[in-house]
Parts: C-alpha cells; structure tokens; sequence
C-alpha cells in the first residue's frame, strides 16, 4: 500500500468527482479553468531552466517536461472525443496508452514551447466550441472502452478542467518543495 505521502504527491487535488447533477455553474467554472490552462502553465514554467524541466514531480513520476507534453497530448485526445461524442451516437473512443506515450523521446527531450503553443490553440478551439454547446449537447456521450463507461459531453468537461488542475498542481507542488 502506498504511502499517504506519495499518495498526495500523486493525486495532490484529490481524485476527480463528478456532481450527480451537473450544474450550468459547474460547466461555466470547468469551461473557465480549460480557457485559463496555457496561461496558467506558460506562467507557472517559463521561468524553469532546463535542469528544473527535467525534474520529476514526485519519485518515479514523470519530469515537469514529460507533464507539459503529456497535458498537450491527453487534451488532444479530448478535443477529439467531444467531436466523436458530438458528430456520433455514443460512439466508442479509441484509448492510448499515456504512460508510453510519456515514454517516448519527444515527450523526454522536446521544448516545452511546442507543447504550450498547441495548448493555446487547442484550448482556444476547445473553449470556443464547449460556450456553444446547447443542454442537449450536454447529454450526448462517448463510451471508453476501458470498463464500457459512458461519459458524458458534460462529464467530460469536468474531468479535463480538473485533469488541468491536477496537473498544475502537480508541477506547483515541485516548485515549491524545491523553492524555485
């Protein structure tokens, strides 16, 4: 069993919950934490020199680098799932495996400007797209097929705005164990 240390390095916001009944309020605040993501991570990272970048958040975990590049890729994968969830009935997302992702050399050795410049196109076409779903939209999903689950556009929303957290988190939790 871990440790409640590692286990709060890990998961240093907590677990994403979603609300039983998800709320306008809700959808306008996660839509807000996507709009605000690649400002708040250009200007939590732009300072680090390249020795920081290569620092892993937590023992065993993945550098802040390997995390810039690893938000850019999973948010890609999101963009396209509202776009299935929202142009298919209920179709069945394709999976990847994120952890080997992390893995490859682009995601180790790459500047992270290739990855913070996509997130403020990706986000700005994300954002654009989420403030012009209607309630119906809301409701329609996609199906992962890791386990058949159902998420909705809705739920969807929630998971990434707090997967931007949580990785935020992450890399501001490093920054100031190390004082940087």
């Amino acid at each position: 069993m871990e440790s409640t240390a590692l286990e709060k390095l890990k998961y240093p916001i907590g677990y994403f919950t979603c609300p039983e009944t998800i709320s306008d309020e809700h959808i306008n605040s996660w839509i807000n934490d996507l709009e605000l993501l690649p400002v708040r991570l250009k200007d939590l990272v732009e300072h680090l020199n390249q020795e920081q970048l290569d620092t892993p958040y937590r023992p065993g975990g993945w550098t802040v680098r390997m995390l810039i590049h690893h938000i850019a890729d999973s948010h890609h994968h999101s963009y396209t799932r509202f776009k299935w969830a929202l142009t298919e009935k209920s179709p069945v997302i394709k999976a990847y495996e994120e952890k080997d992702w992390s893995l490859l050399f682009d995601a180790k050795t790459a500047p992270i400007e290739l990855s913070l410049n996509y997130l403020i196109a990706l986000h700005a076409k994300l954002v654009y797209l989420l403030k012009g779903l209607t309630t119906s939209d809301l409701k329609r999903e996609y199906i992962h097929p890791d386990g058949n689950i159902h998420v909705s556009v809705a739920e969807n929303i929630g998971k990434y705005a707090w997967h931007s957290n949580h990785h935020l988190a992450h890399i501001k939790g490093l920054i100031a164990s190390k004082g940087w």
